[in-house]
């Protein structure tokens, strides 16, 4: 387990846009043996294009029609030649990651607090 992290502000954590996301494709990586380009439903904000490094605990069928917790906000990154739009939340498991979902089903885009 890590050391927490330093304190932040309320207003450093607010500025994070954390959305319920629908997946509603997955595919593996092609040139990538730990990644998955998945394409996730955020409802008024549209569909997104995340790269995860979730292949080795996560299979495409699975995570089609889940819903997760996601990074909406993040800066836009190049992984392995495939855009990312944001990021998935996970909890660090000694059996790898662990998808953060809302316990009741929510509609895409909605906000997490």
């Amino acid at each position: 387990m890590s050391a927490a992290k330093s304190v932040i502000r309320y207003e450093d954590f607010a500025r994070l846009d954390l959305r319920v996301g629908e997946v509603v494709q997955a595919r593996p990586h092609p040139n990538a043996d730990r990644l998955l380009i998945l394409q996730v439903d955020l409802g008024q904000l549209g569909r997104r294009q995340i790269i995860a490094g979730i292949r080795e605990h996560y299979t495409c069928e699975e995570l089609v029609g889940t819903q997760v917790v996601v990074l909406a906000n993040l800066e836009e990154a190049l992984l392995r030649g495939e855009e990312s739009q944001g990021m998935l939340l996970a909890a660090d498991s000694p059996q790898g990651p662990v998808l953060l979902r809302p316990h009741k089903p929510c509609p895409p885009g909605t906000t997490v607090k």
